[in-house]
């Protein structure tokens, strides 16, 4: 016989039959008891014991600061003076939610934060599509220059500008550039005016809208270097066919090519919208405070009729508390968007090139 043969391989029914004649043979404690002593049995136990105790203790970690706070927010005064009261409150109560929705004027900043997170961000999102594809489809003289200025506008720091920006949109002339007058039409109309119009654009939409219109929104630069490294995976032989059928570039772009991108313009507008609701640089360089508009930044603040004269120590815990709930507040309508949009989240993160 020779030694090398290989021995002939056990075939699966053979297997089955061998397992069912085992367990005819065996009885059922003596089965159970050889599987469950086995050191196979043990290691997988130990291993997802192991899991689920880590798992546990994260989740824990992680979660227990928003429980709490969800609990504080439904707390009274005297839940906080009392020791017995750890995260359940005994007395609980609506009072900072109704206080917060009539006296901080929670409703009109959600309209007013909506309306300008909305608009800000569809702007942006056509803007970074526009300024993208040009960037990445269209090899002209300066490219690079342009694209080095878009990354330019992620890196310098927003206080930089901070001060520049508040006297632009302060003293916004229309007329001209520090006292010159631009030649032209805007010359002749303006120039009944003495040459120059001077405009206060703060405590309005303007300066946010101008901003995102010219690609210097906020983390405008950001956007537009997404929507570029998503256009370099689009194949040159979809415009080269469009062409060859007559189309132009603008046709093109929106025939074609935006279809293509929904995916990556949908990511693109959740982060504009959340990144945008959620600024106060910006929104505290525009808006002092003293016009008619509310934002969301706004409610953060300790309704009149929830001031108390409890112990300090008890005055700062409540005090605490309404302000969580004023974050909770902020926070809960874009949990809602994502809850309906995560999909689209992560498809876009992934189709555009920033992973992996």
């Amino acid at each position: 016989m020779d030694n090398t043969q290989k021995a002939p391989k056990v075939m699966r029914e053979s297997k089955n039959r061998i397992r069912v004649e085992f367990e005819d043979r065996t009885p059922f404690w003596q089965r159970m008891k050889s599987k469950i002593f086995s050191m196979y049995f043990l290691t997988n136990v130990v291993w997802y014991l192991f899991r689920f105790i880590l798992m546990i203790g994260v989740s824990y970690v992680i979660l227990f600061p928003f429980f709490s706070k969800i609990a504080g927010s439904f707390m009274s005064p005297s839940d906080f003076v009392d020791p017995t009261v750890c995260v359940i409150p005994k007395s609980p109560t609506l009072d900072i939610y109704k206080a917060i929705i009539l006296e901080n004027g929670y409703l009109s900043a959600l309209f007013n934060t909506i309306v300008l997170s909305l608009s800000t961000a569809l702007i942006q999102t056509f803007v970074a599509a526009l300024v993208g594809y040009g960037l990445c489809k269209f090899k002209f003289k300066g490219n690079s220059v342009v694209m080095i200025f878009v990354i330019i506008t992620m890196i310098i720091p927003h206080e930089t500008i901070r001060l520049s920006m508040m006297q632009h949109f302060r003293y916004f002339d229309i007329g001209g550039v520090q006292g010159l007058n631009i030649p032209g039409l805007i010359q002749g109309i303006v120039g009944i005016f003495g040459g120059h119009i001077e405009i206060n654009l703060m405590e309005s939409f303007a300066p946010l809208i101008l901003l995102s219109v010219f690609g210097l929104g906020f983390k405008n630069g950001l956007y537009i270097f997404m929507m570029r490294q998503f256009f370099t995976g689009v194949p040159d032989e979809l415009e080269e066919s469009a062409y060859v059928d007559g189309s132009n570039t603008f046709r093109t772009f929106f025939q074609i090519i935006l279809p293509l991108s929904i995916p990556m313009m949908v990511t693109i507008f959740l982060f504009a919208f959340c990144w945008q609701w959620t600024d106060d640089f910006y929104t505290g360089i525009f808006f002092t405070g003293d016009g008619p508009i509310r934002l969301m930044p706004d409610i953060l603040e300790i309704p009149k009729s929830l001031e108390t004269a409890a112990s300090y120590a008890a005055q700062k815990l409540y005090y605490t508390a309404i302000n969580n709930t004023c974050g909770i507040m902020i926070i809960l309508p874009l949990v809602i968007l994502y809850l309906f949009c995560q999909k689209f989240l992560v498809q876009g993160i992934e189709r555009s090139g920033l992973v992996g």
